[in-house]
């Protein structure tokens, strides 16, 4: 017997009011884990209505007892992380150290957020008149809708929700339909961990339908979304006068200069490219290498992706495992054939796996250009493509030749090569030395450019979630006057 899930809303689990459900496979194996509600805009206005009854108690609790809940949160996620990850890699597929990882996420961004209770900060100023003080606090947004893909199906949602959370928010969240179970299990932590009824809702279903229902709906005031840049740039032109959060992913380059250090730029380029079977929005999908050393880089390359095992992320073995579904199947698979086309030299890889699950080949071009689709567009998947350069103001330019902006990363052991590449690439993050994912959660992680609109998540994802309110108090016993002259 398949198990059905329900909704959360109001402290409670409660089926859609749609009576439709929708199955969940397990991409290693496309067996049904389970059925979950397939929830219509009444589940929306349920949750909502819950959202905002409970508002004014959660933002009136002091944010030092709103820490404890959140510390709380952590330590039950510490304690049942083993047993997340495996479910996590059932239902998305990423290899269980990577899904240990996912959870870590989770664990230490609720705990650097359960700090934030004692900070909170705003700051204080000094008047232009006398007698008089300003200062800055923060405050809540109010209802908060929260929008998140299935790559990172615990992290993603926990930087959101320990932000929000902290600030005095209260949440309607809808995870992705690949993978709602993790979410689940999630809102089971968050409600052990006693977050009073109605702060955190939960409502699965389809995008298209809950997600117009949430972004539109006028008692949510915020929307902070995580996924594709054409449904970021729907949300920005629908959600009409709320406080909107995007990060919209990435076409992340690696630079390799001829004086690097090939085997740790090898070791980064194999985990920022196939790590999370490239499915991350910080995945390496272009090497941007110097021509001097462009041959031994691919020879050293290729030795090593030839060791790496697909299958199933439970086997300890394994070292790449599915992609999400049957479409991410197909849509890697158009990418491999287009960059053939484009006049790209296929080195490894490109075909799909006569398997169970939905695998992959780890796939590596060379001689690309900027121009080739498979250098400008995202493909969500174990492609590579490598692009060799003359020099560094050539690789920097390469680098900046997307749309996108969220990560990059440069091998050299030149500090001038280095400070060169950290000032003039265009992108939120920048390592030097290493692969181009590895986020910390105390600090900001975002992009510029098409890659979201200016937000950032990690340590400055209260930002996202606060509003600053401005105070003045005068204490002169007078009028007076802020930038008009005194006669």
């Amino acid at each position: 017997m398949v198990k059905e899930y329900r909704n959360f809303i109001n402290g409670s689990w409660k089926k859609s009011n749609s009576g439709k459900l929708f199955n969940d496979l397990n991409p290693a194996t496309k067996r049904v884990i389970g059925m979950f509600q397939e929830s219509d805009e009444n589940d929306i206005n349920e949750a909502v209505d819950a959202a905002e009854s409970s508002l004014k108690g959660w933002s009136n609790t002091p944010a030092p007892k709103r820490a404890e809940i959140l510390f709380e949160i952590s330590r039950l996620l510490r304690k049942d992380k083993e047993r997340l990850a495996r479910i996590m890699t059932i239902e998305m597929g990423k290899v269980l150290k990577e899904s240990r990882g996912d959870v870590q996420e989770a664990i230490d961004i609720f705990e650097f957020m359960a700090g934030e209770g004692r900070r909170l900060y705003g700051i204080t100023t000094p008047s232009e008149l006398k007698n008089k003080f300003c200062m800055t606090v923060r405050k809540p947004i109010g209802i908060c809708a929260l929008i998140t893909p299935w790559n990172f199906p615990i992290a993603i949602p926990s930087w959101k929700l320990a932000p929000a959370l902290i600030g005095g928010n209260t949440v309607v969240f809808k995870p992705s339909s690949d993978t709602p179970l993790c979410a689940i299990e999630l809102i089971k932590v968050l409600d052990k961990a006693k977050v009073p009824k109605g702060v955190v809702n939960l409502v699965t279903g389809g995008g298209n339908l809950l997600g117009n229902s949430l972004i539109k709906h006028k008692k949510i005031r915020s929307v902070s979304f995580t996924g594709s840049r054409d449904t970021g740039d729907y949300i920005i032109r629908n959600a009409g006068i709320k406080k909107v959060g995007l990060e919209l992913g990435g076409k992340n380059a690696i630079i390799v200069m001829d004086d690097a250090n090939l085997e740790l730029a090898v070791d980064g380029i194999v985990w920022g490219a196939f790590g999370t079977t490239g499915q991350r929005c910080t995945a390496a999908s272009r090497i941007i290498v110097h021509k001097k050393i462009k041959k031994k880089l691919e020879l050293m390359l290729l030795k090593k992706i030839k060791r790496l095992k697909l299958g199933n992320g439970l086997d300890k073995k394994v070292d790449i495992g599915p992609l999400i579904n049957e479409r991410a199947l197909e849509k890697v698979h158009h990418y491999t054939e287009i960059g053939k086309y484009e006049g790209a030299k296929l080195l490894c890889g490109g075909k799909k796996l006569e398997e169970n699950g939905f695998y992959y080949q780890p796939t590596v071009f060379s001689n690309g250009n900027t121009n080739m689709k498979i250098a400008q567009e995202e493909i969500f998947g174990p492609v590579v493509v490598l692009i060799p350069v003359e020099d560094l103001n050539e690789a920097i330019e390469a680098c900046n030749s997307v749309s996108y902006g969220l990560s990059s990363s440069i091998y050299t052991n030149n500090i001038e090569n280095a400070f060169k590449a950290i000032e003039k690439i265009e992108a939120g993050i920048v390592y030097c030395n290493s692969s181009t994912i590895g986020a910390e959660v105390h600090l900001p992680f975002g992009g510029v450019k098409e890659t979201g609109n200016g937000t950032r998540e990690g340590s400055s994802g209260i930002e996202e979630f606060t509003e600053i309110k401005t105070v003045y108090i005068d204490y002169s016993g007078k009028l007076q006057k802020a930038q008009i002259d005194i006669d």
